[in-house]
């Protein structure tokens, strides 16, 4: 597994598995109309965006497995003046998860946060319904520190929870742990 920068050639893969994972998790959360229809046109735009036109403060890394991209995260600096830098998308091809992809992709946004923003936190939000993501990142240390009601992609609102990680460097993952 060979972790990288995403590039403008990533968006089409990129936006297929957000597309996929959200309509694998967020069902409920978001409408069916739009999960079974634009999801893919919307991801498709975002991810052009953020690639073809990269910013200094955001940066992409896919999880590539011999050219193929199995695992994504996006990471945005500065995002919040109190929490630091947003962990925005964070998705694992589904016949992939339970591979430590999601916890090596963390741990990437961590880096890059504690090289770029030494004294920064890092946090993310996740959809309530979102269980299994919650214990996900409980177990890397995160704590959940807020809920809110806030508008969902494609329409509608969705409750979601805010989990903080002030300290970045717990997510490192070390290389004696891989035996």
């Amino acid at each position: 597994m060979h972790y990288r920068a995403a590039t403008a050639r990533d968006v089409e893969a990129i936006a297929a598995l957000h597309a996929d994972s959200w309509r694998r998790h967020y069902r409920g959360a978001l409408s069916d109309a739009f999960l079974d229809g634009d999801v893919v046109a919307d991801r498709l735009a975002v991810w052009t965006a953020r690639l073809t036109e990269p910013q200094p403060h955001q940066c992409t890394i896919v999880a590539d497995d011999d050219g193929t991209v199995v695992g994504f995260v996006h990471t945005a600096l500065d995002e919040d003046p109190k929490w630091g830098a947003l962990l925005d998308n964070l998705h694992v091809v589904y016949a992939r998860k339970r591979d430590r992809i999601g916890t090596h992709l963390m741990a990437e946004s961590a880096s890059i946060v504690l090289e770029r923003r030494p004294s920064a936190g890092l946090y993310l939000w996740v959809l309530e319904q979102n269980t299994a993501a919650q214990a996900f990142y409980a177990a890397r240390g995160g704590v959940c520190v807020e809920r809110e009601i806030a508008p969902a992609t494609g329409g509608g609102t969705t409750e979601r929870l805010r989990f903080v990680w002030p300290d970045p460097s717990v997510l490192l993952v070390s290389d004696d742990r891989e035996a």
